[in-house]
């Protein structure tokens, strides 16, 4: 193959695509320019509640009693928290679970009701007793 033929070949596959050329390049060029990111930072309207197990708060409770002592308690659970979404009926035989978009596009489901942790039985140690 001649370098001509080759030159003649390219030239007409270029005019042939000019337009998509152009806007890949077009493309690319945009893509490589930086962007204004913003740093922004999110203050929680929620006060950070220092999580204290039931356990502990137990052990402090009844450790107040004159004559305990020293006291350790043990919770067995029968089953966690649960947490139930919100959802929408579809159809009869498909449910979708209904999602919120908060701050930072951070997308969550509905929180519909949160059922607390049952407790089987607990264990209390105490030297007074």
């Amino acid at each position: 193959m001649d370098i001509n033929t080759v030159r003649e070949k390219v030239s007409v596959w270029i005019g042939k695509y000019k337009f998509m050329i152009l806007i890949l390049l077009l493309g690319i060029g945009l893509m490589l320019i930086p962007g204004n990111k913003k740093e922004e930072t999110v203050v929680s309207e929620i006060p950070v509640v220092q999580e204290i197990s039931l356990d502990r708060e137990l052990e402090q409770i009844l450790s107040n009693i004159s004559g305990a002592g020293q006291v350790q308690v043990m919770l067995t659970v029968a089953s966690g928290e649960q947490v139930i979404y919100q959802t929408d009926a579809a159809s009869a035989d498909r449910q979708d679970t209904v999602i919120i978009t908060g701050e930072n596009r951070v997308q969550d489901g509905l929180v519909q009701q949160i059922i607390a942790p049952k407790y089987r039985g607990a264990i209390v140690l105490c030297q007074g007793a």
